[in-house]
C-alpha cells in the first residue's frame, strides 16, 4: 500500500502557493506544512506514474493489482520475478491463448519450468489428394511438468492452469514428477500423477 514517508518533501509545497498575506503568517505556514506531509506521497506517485504501469518497476502489490487488470495467471505464484514476468507477458499470452505455444508459455511463467506437451493434433502437406490425415482421431492433450520438489498444491495449480488456457474442446491430463538424482548422478523421476478428463 502507498503511504506517508518520513522526511519526504513535497514537490509542490502549498505554503509557496498561498497569497502574499499568508507568506509571513507562521500559523498558516505550519498548517499547510502538515498538509504537505500528507500530500507528498501522492505527488511522488504522480511524478513517477509511468513506472507504476511497468511490471518490472512497480511495487509488488501494485504489479499484482496490474495482473488483475490484464488477466495474468498469477494465482499461487509466490516468486516475485515470476509474478512480474507473468504480468508483463499477459497481453502477449492472450493473443496465443488456446495454442500449444500459449500453453507452454503460461506454464513456464507460472512455475519457472518448461513443460513437456503432447497433443493429438498435427499438420502436413502433400502434393497428392486424399492423403492420410495427420494427428489422432480422438483429441487429447497431456502436460508433463518436472519439478525439483513437487507438492499436491503444484499439481492442483497445474491442473487449474491447463484447464484455463487449453482449447475449450480439448480433454486433457496433467502429470507432475519429482526430478531427483540417484547415487550414480543420473537423473530419475518419481511420478506423482493427476489425470483430469473434461
Amino acid at each position: 500500500m502507498r503511504g506517508s514517508i518520513d522526511g519526504l518533501g513535497s514537490s509542490a509545497p502549498i505554503g509557496m502557493m498561498l497569497p502574499a498575506v499568508f507568506a509571513d503568517d507562521d500559523l498558516a505556514q505550519r498548517f499547510v506544512a502538515g498538509l504537505d506531509d500528507v500530500l507528498a506521497p501522492v505527488h511522488g506517485v504522480l511524478d513517477c506514474l509511468d513506472t507504476y504501469f511497468r511490471p518490472s518497476l512497480a511495487p509488488l502489490d501494485f504489479a499484482q493489482w496490474l495482473g488483475d487488470w490484464v488477466g495474468a495467471e498469477t494465482e499461487g505464484v509466490d516468486s516475485e520475478p515470476l509474478v512480474r514476468a507473468a504480468v508483463a507477458a499477459a497481453a502477449h499470452l492472450h493473443r496465443i491463448r488456446g495454442t500449444r505455444r500459449g500453453l507452454v508459455e503460461a506454464v513456464r511463467l507460472a512455475f519457472g519450468v518448461r513443460p513437456e506437451v503432447t497433443e493429438s493434433g498435427g499438420a502436413s502437406w502433400d502434393a497428392r489428394p486424399l492423403g492420410a490425415f495427420p494427428g489422432m482421431a480422438r483429441p487429447a492433450l497431456h502436460v508433463h511438468l518436472r519439478l525439483t520438489d513437487p507438492t499436491p498444491a503444484d499439481r492442483h495449480r497445474l491442473d487449474s492452469l491447463v484447464a484455463a488456457v487449453r482449447p475449450a474442446h480439448m480433454p486433457y491430463t496433467v502429470r507432475v514428477t519429482a526430478v531427483n538424482r540417484d547415487d550414480d548422478g543420473a537423473e530419475g523421476a518419481v511420478p506423482t500423477e493427476r489425470t483430469s478428463e473434461r
